[in-house]
């Protein structure tokens, strides 16, 4: 178990030389400091992220199972509140510039860092990153739901669609209106409107995975990237959904049993679209489906 008082490191680096120079590093600077991790592959890492106790990321970008810039990519979406810094060679420092304004904190060329500039490249970067998460916070969440907002959902999408026409893998949209919802708040009331808008969040958080993108549009209307999902699972994922939903509401007296109109959109990289032009079409679908209930 790691002690609290450690800052937890995790080194994605297949090349053992340059691991052991960076414990060494470390524990030459400030050994009662860090508490450094160290996996081969970006897989393992993303394993390893979703554990706690990791506080900054020392990202090699080839590596056995990823290589190029889109290994900080696939790390970042996953983990995008821990700030990763960039090792590179002297042949890619480019790469880690890019990656930089992708995103990274900072990079760092192999052979030519001192003890003092990692501890102070570390330090500096999760300050800086503190400071993104802060502001992000601010930004890109929606207060009520803590799911992301319209603007966030934008922005991580387009992210991931980039990544999908890369690795030509689908991804699933799914566009979600609460049936009669003004009619709850005007019954209800506007309090027991938000708890519900609330419990549908947590329904959402229960059903997808964490590396999905989940937010509130606005109103009553919620949309989801489902990175891990192709069209073959929409029907599973659905009845999931308002399985999930019917178990929770059933749960919570007060309060009414709400109905959910689903649309599903599947991402073609083969047919690229804007991310627009996918909630569009999933937008559609969920007012057909809402139209054949009336």
């Amino acid at each position: 178990m790691m002690p609290d008082d450690k800052i937890g490191v995790l080194v994605i680096e297949d090349n053992p030389g340059d691991v052991r120079l960076i414990r060494e590093m470390l524990g030459e600077a400030d050994k009662d400091s860090f508490h450094v991790e160290h996996v081969n592959q970006l897989s393992e890492g993303l394993e390893r992220l979703t554990h706690p106790g990791i506080k900054i990321v020392l990202l090699d970008l080839s590596l056995p199972d990823s290589h190029g810039l889109d290994t900080f990519t696939k790390l970042h979406v996953q983990a995008l509140d821990i700030p990763v810094i960039i090792l590179t060679g002297l042949d890619d420092e480019t790469l880690g510039q890019i990656a930089v304004r992708e995103g990274a904190q900072d990079y760092l060329v192999k052979g030519q860092v001192t003890s003092p500039a990692l501890v102070h490249a570390i330090r500096f970067a999760m300050e800086r990153q503190q400071l993104v998460v802060e502001l992000n916070t601010r930004s890109l969440v929606d207060p009520l739901t803590s799911l992301y907002n319209r603007r966030a959902f934008f922005a991580l999408a387009d992210r991931q669609i980039r990544i999908a026409d890369r690795s030509q893998r689908g991804l699933l949209t799914l566009f979600i209106d609460i049936d009669n919802f003004k009619q709850i708040n005007d019954s209800l009331g506007h309090q027991a409107g938000d708890k519900v808008l609330q419990e549908v969040a947590n329904v959402l958080r229960d059903t997808f995975r964490h590396s999905d993108i989940l937010a509130r549009m606005g109103g009553d209307e919620f949309a989801i990237l489902a990175i891990e999902l192709d069209h073959k699972d929409s029907e599973t994922v659905t009845h999931r959904l308002r399985q999930n939903l019917k178990n929770r509401m059933g749960r919570k007296s007060g309060l009414p049993q709400p109905s959910l109109s689903i649309g599903i959109a599947r991402y073609d990289p083969t047919q690229p679209c804007s991310v627009d032009e996918l909630l569009g079409l999933a937008d559609a679908r969920m007012y057909a489906e809402k139209r054949v209930k009336k």
